[in-house]
């Protein structure tokens, strides 16, 4: 289940912080595009990828270099190759949030909230708690709680 973080002092610090997204995926990330990266591509960003480099634009068709993804694709993508780092979540659309409470394994970090109105479950930390909360509502009132 996704780790959500809305205190940068409560990352461990056996944890990388990732807050350049953008970066980290045209540094690391794209390296590793497989086809579990082709269902996130048609997902986040409605475009195709048709090698591990090149991406079938949504606008007209063209072809590009992945570098070329949303920020927000690229950070599912992040999160998903990189489960055991914590990446900003600020930058993320709609979208990408719902994919990212979908997940497995990973962790992100922001300061306000940002909720899909439909997830199963995912682990919150803050002051040193560790809490797993399945509620919108719930959700909410905990990241906006002052800590």
């Amino acid at each position: 289940m996704l780790t959500i973080y809305k205190n940068k002092k409560d990352i461990p610090t056996d944890k990388e912080y990732v807050e350049l997204n953008d970066l980290f995926f045209n540094m690391n990330t794209a390296f590793l595009l497989d086809d579990r990266a082709k269902v996130i591509i048609r997902d986040v960003d409605s475009s195709a990828m048709i090698s591990r480099y090149k991406i079938r634009s949504r606008f007209n068709g063209d072809v590009l270099n992945t570098d070329k993804l949303s920020t927000s694709c690229k950070t599912v993508l992040n999160v998903m190759y990189y489960p055991d780092k914590v990446f900003c979540l600020k930058e993320c659309g709609e979208e990408a949030v719902e994919i990212l409470f979908a997940f497995e394994k990973g962790a992100v970090y922001s300061d306000y909230a940002m909720i899909p109105f439909d997830f199963d479950k995912v682990e919150v930390c803050s002051g040193g708690r560790i809490a797993v909360i399945d509620d919108y509502e719930e959700l909410k009132t905990w990241w906006e709680q002052y800590v």
